[in-house]
């Protein structure tokens, strides 16, 4: 299949190269030319997985967004939801019938590029879809350099509009095998780990964060007292889910930290093998990292947000978004990425579900 992957991250540059080992023929594109001079120049990603090491020859590399998507069938974006206002904006007149673009994961981000779609006059049948992670558990080593410690086996995905599902996974499940159907594009917001596994971490973390120059939240920062914080959170976005009518399995994240039983996003023990990579051993800015404006400004802002549509009480959700607000000096349930501010919120349910079946009325 001849598809396109949009992005300079660490899930971008895993993509690419899984991808192309799949058989698949991939346009890779990267706005910053400079980083992107590497790759450009040798028409190569370097691949560190449990395979080995080996070069990637991709298909096709470019600055020209227009050209990396035109014609092709599917385009996967795994980037931070922080980009998907501009990234939707400058992709929206490009988009074309029959095409999906896949965000993993997407903070309902689905919704952002089919809005921004339609705001551009751009009437063409394309389809939008989200699932909860990426696909990939990867660290960029280099500018053409990632390391994948592990590789998702289910990724449960939602379309937008999902009366559009049956032809969007016809195309998702070519690239990944291991995507199951979900309801809509909620459903697969609502299955979005970031905002889950991430603000317990760094916000109960935050002194050693601030002290030592590394850290490694997932390693010595995962501590009996903070699981416990996020499985109570992770009830509350299970609550949700359930609240809406959306069907088990809710993927809880316990069982990522289980090695045996239900199999999660990224199989048995992969967070064992996540922590014996070292590639997260970091330095975080509390004010700054994605950890911070991706997965508590947007991801936990929505996950509460939904709730107050409910009328759910989410204690631990909504106190950890206070503590975000406190450390960042902004009200993250002001500016984050809410039902308010993307203007669903005075929907009644009815009309909801209409909208993320039928899709937005050109």
């Amino acid at each position: 299949m001849e598809l396109a992957v949009l992005g300079g991250g660490h899930g971008c540059y895993a993509a690419v190269a899984s991808l192309t080992e799949q058989g698949h023929r991939v346009r890779f594109w990267r706005r910053d030319g400079a980083a992107f001079e590497p790759v450009l120049k040798s028409k190569t990603v370097t691949l560190l997985d449990s395979k080995g090491e080996r070069d990637v020859e991709i298909h096709h590399a470019t600055t020209d967004l227009a050209a990396a998507v035109d014609g092709v069938t599917l385009i996967v974006i795994p980037l931070p939801a922080l980009v998907h206002e501009t990234l939707a904006q400058q992709l929206a007149p490009h988009l074309r019938d029959g095409q999906v673009v896949y965000l993993p994961p997407g903070t309902f981000g689905s919704y952002i590029f089919a809005k921004a779609m339609r705001d551009a006059g751009n009437s063409a049948a394309a389809s939008f879809a989200e699932t909860g992670t990426l696909p990939y558990l990867a660290r960029k080593r280099a500018d053409n350099r990632v390391a994948v410690s592990a590789y998702a086996t289910r990724l449960p995905s939602g379309v937008f509009p999902a009366r559009n599902a049956d032809y969007a996974f016809s195309v998702l499940e070519q690239a990944y095998p291991a995507v199951e159907r979900i309801e809509d594009a909620l459903s697969g917001a609502l299955m979005n780990a970031g905002p889950i596994i991430h603000p317990p971490l760094i916000l109960m973390n935050a002194g050693p964060m601030e002290h030592f120059d590394q850290w490694d939240i997932h390693n010595e920062g995962t501590q009996p007292s903070i699981r416990r914080v996020t499985d109570v959170l992770d009830g509350e976005r299970i609550a949700i889910r359930e609240a809406f009518g959306y069907a088990a399995p809710h993927f809880p994240l316990a069982d990522h930290y289980r090695l045996e039983g239900d199999e999660w996003m990224y199989g048995n023990a992969a967070h064992e093998r996540l922590t014996d990579s070292g590639d997260w051993r970091e330095h975080i800015d509390l004010t700054a990292h994605r950890y911070m404006t991706e997965d508590v400004e947007l991801g936990l802002a929505l996950l509460v947000s939904c709730a107050d549509y409910l009328d759910l009480d989410t204690p631990v959700s909504r106190g950890l978004l206070a503590m975000g607000s406190a450390i960042t000096g902004r009200d993250l349930r002001q500016t984050g990425r809410t039902l308010e501010n993307l203007g669903l919120a005075q929907l009644a349910r009815t009309a909801l579900a209409e909208l993320l079946y039928e899709g937005l009325r050109r």
